[in-house]
C-alpha cells in the first residue's frame, strides 16, 4: 500500500503543481469555475498529504483514500461530459483504482483491529 500512496501523492503533485497550466485549461474546457478548481486542487493536495502521513499512521488512510476516489469519479464524469478521448480518462481511472484499493485495505485493517481482543494484541505484539 505504501507504493500506491506514494504514486497517488506524486501524481497529484505533478498534475496540480508542476503542470498547473494544463489544469487551468482543462477546467476551462469543462466549464468549471476558478473556485471549483481551487477547491478541488486544495482537496487533492491535502488528501494526498494525509495519505503520505498514513504510511506511518495507517488509521488515517480511510478518509483521504475514499475522498480522492470520489474526486477521481468526478474527473471521470467531467471527461465523459465533454466527450474527451479515452486516453484522457486513463490517469484519473488509474488513480481511482489505486485509491479504492487503499480504501478497501484500510477498511479491512480497521475492521480487523476493531475485533482484536487483548489475547490477539499480545500475540501480535510478540510477533512484531
Amino acid at each position: 500500500m505504501t507504493l500506491f500512496k506514494i504514486i497517488i501523492a506524486i501524481s497529484i503533485f505533478i498534475v496540480w503543481v508542476v503542470r498547473f497550466d494544463n489544469i487551468v485549461e482543462e477546467f476551462k474546457h469543462f466549464g468549471l469555475s476558478i473556485i471549483i478548481r481551487s477547491l478541488v486542487g486544495a482537496a487533492k493536495i491535502s488528501m494526498s498529504t494525509v495519505l503520505i502521513i498514513s504510511i506511518w499512521y495507517p488509521n488515517l488512510a480511510l478518509i483521504p483514500s475514499f475522498f480522492i476516489a470520489f474526486l477521481m469519479i468526478c474527473a471521470q464524469y467531467a471527461h465523459f461530459s465533454v466527450k474527451n478521448s479515452f486516453t484522457k480518462f486513463l490517469p484519473s481511472f488509474f488513480l481511482l483504482c489505486l485509491s479504492l484499493t487503499i480504501g478497501l485495505y484500510a477498511v479491512s485493517y480497521t475492521h480487523l483491529r476493531a475485533h482484536e481482543t487483548p489475547e490477539h494484541l499480545v500475540c501480535r505484539l510478540q510477533l512484531e
